[in-house]
């Protein structure tokens, strides 16, 4: 009797019940149940499958037997809540002995999921009494390698070992496996060098479980000494090897495996040519990457991924998006995670922002806004692009996130002017419970610089030496460029003396550091070392010395290593050190000859040398050569606020006021925006900003009171006010009064109010420090009896008992 027949035929009873059936006819009758469960799951037919079981409780039919074919039945097509309700029907004494039925129900949730499901009803088999077999432990394996359940992995271990099972090669297999995708290699090299015996399937495990935790070498090594063994490689070997051989840029070893693979007909198999193709791709060859994906007659959304993964990887951006465009063609293909996350990153190696909103759109339409690695890469995306607003917004709006998710927006952040925002998200990603890694401190350091935040650099120091992170070359450099941004610069060379490996970048740093605090001879002193260290410097070494030469009055010094770069060091100077060089000739006052130097310049000087040499026409009050130098910046094309700001205040200083007047307007008619000038002060771990003239402090009443008994008090030493450096038209009183609220006054203010008579105080302003604010700190230092120190947009000046360290030269 089949179920076909019986389904054409509506109104004949599938089995009508015996009045009073005998022994022999129950026997049958259970019998034809289980022969037609039986020809269901061999013909796949769920529908008459179903029938039958309706019609099983209809008649309320409980027999063992059958329910263990219905639970088999329902297990076959992957409907496993059903299966499970099916299962629990079983009578215990009959379930209790049926361990093949219980490995199904764990094998069907280890394959399929729930894993913890498997390993829940693991535990429920070994609690029931049934005894596991050498079956069992490797389906429940497999679920706690899925669900990354390493204890309950463990004790699975531990079970198998007591029912002296350890050694069978089934299970030892998959301890390798469980324990190589836990990230527990060292257990899982334990368990296969232990195996009394190793087939080809432990050694691809332990091959697979080295290249995916990153360990490549050793992957390789192990790939050499199982042909050493006698087993030949089959194309699960191959596929286990290869990332690692792509990973090392071994393209010898890849070219060895892909002649193998070809010898083997195994580049036939879409899993080996994917493979072949990804390596290729990471050693740089996408010549041969793009010849194995046009042969391959088969492509799955793998392979194009590896295609586009090895187009970003190489820089062809522009490229992985037109594939990627031909992919979206391709029926039934649609983009994975791993692909969205790809072209995401050639969105920003493009800053393609119009594609990548496009992108996010449709990650939004299939879901995949729910995928962390996908969120992830859409930060930095955004990040990259500079539409850091974006990127908070999304950052917000995230159901999880991880250590990568906060890396990308304090990284954003800090590299897009927002680094009081780094800080804060720094401070949640701690409250959250995720634990700032490596490249957080990377990101987290450059933020503390940007508003010397000392208070949290040294906070992120600590946790950099509780974390062992400071052995590492990186986190050197940002605590040297914190500490010598934050005014700590003796701070900065104890933290470089104590590095074990330096590379350019933390000489670089150093100089750079003594540069800007005007130690330039200490500069200098330590090039020599860096020479002696046998460190070869580059371009970027001699931008930091030419500076520090500049910021010292190290003219002699300067000329000297600018020639010696080229004719010594065979570097060939770039527009910035042409920068240097007229910066460092202007601030000496040697306006002509840095002029001179310009009109020398082996191409074209561009507009960041000219406003070099307006910048000392200015402090140098030349207004004719000022005039001269402005025209040709304006004759350039490049106009820019501070270029026209520099030279309405010379017009001003000169008491040119219709001239300043006339500058001012053609700024405001083209469009351009004065800086206003702002200053921050760090108290207690808190950015307190002031601009000019601000009344928006909490304790503004405060300041300004203390401001005017520190005036008085200023006055009676000699002080006057530089009314030189107001440049408006007004009043000699009222540019006093204009003076006094400058914004670097009321930071270092307000740090004398909160801060201890003992402490020192930093202050940072985004632009150059006034002349008079300059003079009036001074005097403050006196008054107060205290160390001031303010990094402006040029260098740090330390005033110390009437004396700032620049000498009045800046």
């Amino acid at each position: 009797m089949s179920c076909a027949n019986l389904v054409r035929r509506p109104h004949t009873t599938l089995f009508p019940p015996p009045t009073i059936p005998s022994c022999t006819k129950v026997i049958h009758f259970y019998s034809d149940y289980i022969q037609l469960l039986h020809r269901c799951i061999e013909s796949k037919s769920l529908k008459e499958g179903k029938i039958v079981h309706q019609h099983l409780l209809k008649h309320n039919n409980s027999d063992p037997i059958v329910l263990d074919k219905l639970t088999r039945l329902y297990i076959s097509f992957n409907l496993l809540d059903v299966a499970r309700r099916v299962f629990d029907k079983i009578p215990n004494p009959e379930r209790k002995n049926n361990v093949k039925l219980w490995n199904q129900m764990i094998r069907a949730y280890a394959w399929k999921g729930p894993f913890e499901r498997a390993i829940n009803l693991y535990y429920e088999m070994i609690e029931t009494g049934v005894t596991p077999n050498k079956f069992t432990y490797p389906f429940v394996l497999k679920a706690c390698s899925g669900s990354q359940a390493v204890e309950d992995g463990k004790m699975v271990h531990d079970q198998a070992r007591q029912n002296g099972l350890d050694s069978d090669v089934y299970i030892c297999t998959a301890l390798v496996d469980f324990y190589a995708k836990c990230g527990c290699l060292v257990e899982a090299r334990k368990v296969f060098d232990e195996m009394p015996e190793r087939d080809l399937v432990a050694w691809n495990a332990m091959l697979a479980g080295l290249s995916q935790n990153g360990m490549y070498g050793d992957a390789m090594r192990l790939a050499v000494h199982m042909q050493e063994e006698g087993l030949c490689p089959n194309p699960s070997t191959v596929v286990a090897v290869l990332p690692a051989i792509g990973e090392v840029k071994g393209l010898s070893q890849g070219k060895a495996v892909h002649g193998y693979c070809v010898r083997r007909s195994f580049h036939s198999d879409v899993m080996v040519s994917t493979g072949l193709l990804d390596m290729y791709g990471k050693c740089g060859c996408l010549v041969y990457a793009s010849r194995i994906f046009g042969t391959m007659g088969v492509k799955n959304e793998v392979t194009w991924g590896a295609m586009i993964g090895a187009y970003v990887s190489c820089d062809f951006a522009s490229q992985s998006l037109e594939l990627y465009e031909q992919m979206l063609l391709q029926d039934g293909l649609c983009p994975s995670p791993v692909i969205l996350g790809t072209i995401l990153r050639a969105c920003s190696n493009l800053t393609d922002l119009r594609r990548g909103r496009q992108i996010h759109g449709g990650i939004v339409k299939s879901g995949y806004l729910i995928d962390l690695m996908v969120c992830n890469t859409l930060l930095s995306m955004y990040a990259k692009c500079g539409i850091i607003e974006d990127a908070v917004r999304l950052f917000g709006v995230m159901e999880s996130k991880d250590s990568v998710s906060y890396n990308a927006i304090i990284s954003g952040c800090a590299q897009n002017g927002k680094a009081k925002e780094a800080l804060v998200i720094f401070q949640e990603m701690q409250l959250s419970g995720v634990e700032p890694d490596l490249t957080t401190m990377v990101s987290f350091l450059p933020a503390c610089s940007h508003l010397a935040a000392l208070q949290h650099g040294a906070c992120g120091h600590s946790k950099s030496i509780v974390s062992g992170f400071t052995s590492d070359t990186s986190i050197c450099n940002a605590l040297i460029d914190m500490y010598s941004k934050c005014g700590k610069v003796i701070t900065a060379r104890l933290v470089f003396d104590r590095m074990h490996t330096r590379d350019i970048v933390s000489w670089n740093a150093m100089i750079f550091g003594y540069g800007i605090h005007g130690l330039g001879k200490k500069a200098v002193l330590l090039f020599h070392d860096m020479q002696i260290a046998g460190v070869h410097p580059d371009d970027v070494t001699f931008i930091c010395l030419l500076s520090a030469c500049s910021h010292s009055g190290l003219v002699d010094e300067g000329k000297k290593w600018f020639f010696a770069m080229s004719q010594d060091f065979l570097i060939t100077p770039r527009m910035e050190h042409y920068v240097c060089m007229v910066d460092l000739l202007g601030r000496a006052g040697l306006l002509y000859e840095a002029q001179s130097f310009i009109e020398k310049m082996p191409y074209d000087p561009d507009v960041c040398v000219w406003s070099a040499l307006l910048a000392a026409c200015k402090t140098h009050r030349n207004i004719e050569l000022g005039e001269e130098v402005s025209n040709k910046i304006q004759s350039m094309g490049h106009k820019n606020s501070g270029n026209f700001v520099i030279l309405s205040n010379m017009y001003s200083v000169a008491g040119r006021w219709d001239d300043a007047a006339h500058v001012r307007i053609i700024q405001r008619d083209q469009g351009f925006k004065k800086s206003p000038g702002c200053s921050w002060v760090e108290i207690n771990g808190v950015i307190h900003a002031f601009v000019g003239g601000d009344r928006s402090h909490p304790h503004s009443a405060e300041i300004y009171k203390k401001l005017e008994d520190l005036l008085m008090a200023m006055k009676s030493l000699g002080y006057q006010s530089e009314s030189s450096f107001v440049f408006q038209d007004v009043e000699e009183e009222e540019k006093e009064s204009i003076l006094l609220c400058h914004s670097e006054k009321l930071a270092v203010t307000f740090g004398i109010l909160t801060l201890g008579s003992d402490k020192p105080i930093l202050v940072t302003k985004n632009l150059r420090i006034c002349g008079d604010c300059h003079e009036a700190l001074k005097y403050i230092t006196i008054i107060t009896r205290r160390e001031i120190t303010v990094r402006d947009a040029s260098r740090f000046h330390h005033f110390k008992d009437g004396i700032c360290n620049c000498g009045d030269f800046w």
